[in-house]
């Protein structure tokens, strides 16, 4: 997982996810999960939400902070309006449970979380729970009103979300939700579920609760730009190559380690969902639609020594059915221009959407000239951060009994950006009524994989794995 810096024009009060990463010396891990059968913890007579960690990661132990940080302030929802303080997300909250693939990871997580929140982590040796079928055990340690934290990679993520939906809990899912489109309908089938037993889910695009953002989309939607006609997305950097598969151990482990968090399909998805779905669900927001088409294009550079899944440029051009563009862009090479941000063109004026690492620097400009001295319009310092935030809604749904459900919205988005990376990878147009009616998956056995499992993707005799092929490769 990358690390995430603050911008300094929105440092939170409460502690972030990537304060306690910085100050906890955390790295970031992905992981899929398992245990023992325990008893069930017993919930005293009190308002507590208690969580179980499903992934015990950079990522995951983050949220558990924001978690426990989770104060009276509620931003806005998704449809423009402005900050509210709606109140209600404040009250106990504890950890009860942990579930990770590695032993390290689950140790190291634990004794950073208990370092940092004290007694608020309630997980005794009995309640961390170890291997592929750990999600169970700690989500059975949960209570209806509480809350299982689905963390790990991509893969796992529909079975997870099924499982903590059939025992009744309420759930907080990051992103990316699915690495296919069998699993986006698997993740779909469950928010159905979902609604139907009021359950409150959460998904961690984060940028949707963002004050500034969503002021922006009111100006938008009010007209200030006039006609949205083309969206620029662009995430580029140096890089995240790997090196061979080393042998001598267990390739679905070693695939599922926490150096290789986005390096493989039917596990993350790749580099390009995990880095670009926010900016891609940020487009879709914008349009309030969803595109018809994506095409594109992508590669590697010459001498490439990378022997992950991934290639390292891809740029897609998304239709919608006014005709409207989204251009997506991801580049992941050393030495080049490095650039983090999404822009809007509208009729009357440009504007900017977000900047590096997510920044909240949202903004309209006089006309279509990109430059902070032709800034027109800027929208009230954010005072809760979006990462924050999500959590404040999540919890304040959850003890108001109001409807959160954020399922259906992560889901769709995930699929826009899984049609935009079929499109580059088969070097096919792409439709969104093909991307809805697939059921391609990656991995069709996700649920019984265990330890012994053989990886559902080898390495050849270099330890290179299998690249996509424009022309042949098919994902849709």
């Amino acid at each position: 997982m990358l690390s995430m810096k603050h911008s300094n024009q929105n440092q939170d009060p409460v502690a972030s996810r990537r304060d306690f990463l910085r100050t906890t010396g955390q790295l970031a891990a992905v992981s899929a999960l398992a245990g023992i059968p325990l008893p069930h913890v017993h919930a005293a007579v009190d308002n507590t939400i208690r969580l179980a960690l499903i992934g015990c990661g950079g990522r995951g132990s983050g949220a558990v902070a924001n978690a426990m940080s989770a104060g009276g302030l509620v931003l806005g929802d998704d449809s423009g309006t402005q900050p509210s303080t709606r109140g209600g997300a404040n009250g106990p909250v504890k950890l009860v449970a942990m579930a990770d693939l590695r032993q390290d990871r689950l140790d190291q997580s634990h004794q950073a979380l208990s370092q940092r929140l004290g007694d608020r982590i309630d997980v005794p040796k009995e309640r961390r729970f170890l291997g592929f079928d750990a999600y169970r055990q700690a989500i059975d340690c949960l209570r209806p009103g509480d809350v299982a934290m689905l963390t790990t990679h991509a893969g796992f993520r529909a079975p997870h979300l099924e499982y903590a939906v059939q025992k009744g809990v309420n759930v907080f899912m990051e992103k990316d939700f699915a690495p296919d489109p069998g699993g986006v309908k698997r993740i779909l089938r469950a928010g159905e579920a979902a609604e139907k037993k009021n359950l409150k889910i959460a998904a961690g695009l984060m940028c949707r609760h963002s004050s500034a953002r969503q002021a922006l989309i009111q100006k938008i939607r009010e007209g200030a730009m006039g006609q949205v006609q083309l969206i620029r997305a662009y995430r580029m950097d140096s890089g995240y190559f790997m090196g061979p598969f080393p042998g001598g151990q267990s390739e679905l482990l070693w695939q599922l380690s926490p150096g290789h968090p986005y390096q493989f399909l039917w596990s993350s998805g790749g580099v390009f969902i995990e880095l670009m779905i926010h900016q891609i669900d940020e487009c879709f927001w914008i349009k309030d639609s969803y595109p018809v088409s994506a095409h594109g294009v992508g590669g590697r550079f010459a001498g490439s020594a990378d022997c992950s899944q991934n290639l390292d440029s891809y740029s897609i051009e998304y239709t919608f059915a006014d005709g409207t563009k989204a251009l997506v862009t991801g580049r992941y090479i050393p030495n080049c221009r490095e650039e983090f941000a999404t822009f809007v063109h509208g009729t009357q004026c440009a504007a900017k959407f977000s900047g590096n690492v997510h920044a909240p620097t949202s903004w309209l400009y006089k006309d279509q000239r990109i430059e902070q001295s032709n800034i027109d319009w800027q929208p009230e310092k954010e005072t809760v951060n979006p990462w924050q935030a999500e959590w404040n809604v999540l919890l304040s749904a959850i003890r108001n009994d109001r409807p959160h459900n954020e399922a259906r919205r992560a889901a769709l988005s995930n699929l826009g950006a899984i049609m935009g990376r079929a499109a580059v990878h088969s070097g096919k147009l792409i439709t969104w009524e093909e991307a809805m009616a697939s059921d391609f998956q990656f991995c069709d056995h996700v649920d019984q994989l265990n330890a012994n499992s053989p990886a559902p993707v080898r390495a050849d005799s270099q330890g290179r794995y299998p690249a996509p092929i424009p022309g042949k490769t098919m994902e849709i």
